[in-house]
């Protein structure tokens, strides 16, 4: 690699092996980093793998439900079979629900997005803080949305703010504060979120997860991840941004 004062990075992304978080493991892949790629569904981790090794990109299938706690110690013990230590890890994995009406919506319903969205992230970053805590400038990504923010969803403007659902939204909300009091507790993680879309401009991402209605690529969608993986040792904490920016709570 050519690098003689630094060690190889590593990331490790849940939900990888489609969307923003495969673009995000290609990117900082085709930086040099080793990239655990994290997949609920090992078929579709491996073909995600392979796709990203014949890239001539350093990847490690992750079989890894975030849902499970099983999964999640498994997980963890694969990557330290290959690492010390964890430069960044990128909380991606997440259940956009069926955006059923409050009129129609259950527990049920909000706890299968909570387990991914909000339990999952706590699921892994526990599991894998002192892999984490073993590198000299670790990093935490939580893929959040615009959707989890309350500027956004209050404003008439936003098409959100018409998208009546329950789950997602305030899923997402909950992750935007686990990020908050988790940078409060370890200043020694800079731990920010990102949302893929641009929020004065009322667009995202394209993905499967909105059937491809977004008006930005998926790479565009990936800028203010990557970026929160590159930052600098002097980098923010505790931050929620999009492509362009600081974004409102």
């Amino acid at each position: 690699m050519g690098m003689t004062d630094t060690q190889q990075s590593t990331v490790l992304i849940t939900g990888a092996n489609k969307g923003l978080g495969h673009e995000a493991a290609r990117r900082l892949g085709k930086l040099g980093w080793k990239v655990f790629l994290g997949s609920r569904d090992e078929v579709r981790g491996r073909e995600a793998a392979e796709k990203l090794a014949a890239d001539g990109i350093d990847v490690v299938l992750v079989p890894l439900d975030v849902t499970s706690e099983q999964s999640v110690t498994a997980a963890e013990e694969l990557v330290r079979a290959h690492t010390d230590r964890l430069d960044v890890l990128i909380n991606n994995a997440g259940a956009p629900g069926h955006a059923v009406h409050p009129a129609q919506a259950t527990v049920t319903e909000v706890h299968a997005v909570y387990d991914t969205n909000v339990y999952g992230p706590i699921r892994v970053t526990h599991a894998f803080l002192p892999l984490l805590q073993a590198a000299d400038h670790p990093r935490v990504v939580m893929v959040s949305s615009a959707g989890g923010a309350f500027s956004v969803v209050t404003d008439p403007k936003q098409p959100v703010s018409k998208m009546h659902e329950l789950a997602y939204s305030s899923s997402k909300a909950a992750l935007n504060m686990l990020t908050v009091r988790y940078a409060q507790a370890f200043p020694a993680i800079k731990f920010n979120a990102a949302t893929p879309g641009e929020v004065v401009n009322h667009t995202f991402a394209a993905t499967d997860m909105n059937n491809y209605m977004g008006q930005l690529t998926v790479t565009e969608g990936t800028d203010s991840i990557v970026a929160l993986a590159l930052l600098d040792p002097d980098g923010p904490t505790g931050t929620f941004t999009d492509r362009l920016g600081p974004i409102q709570w």
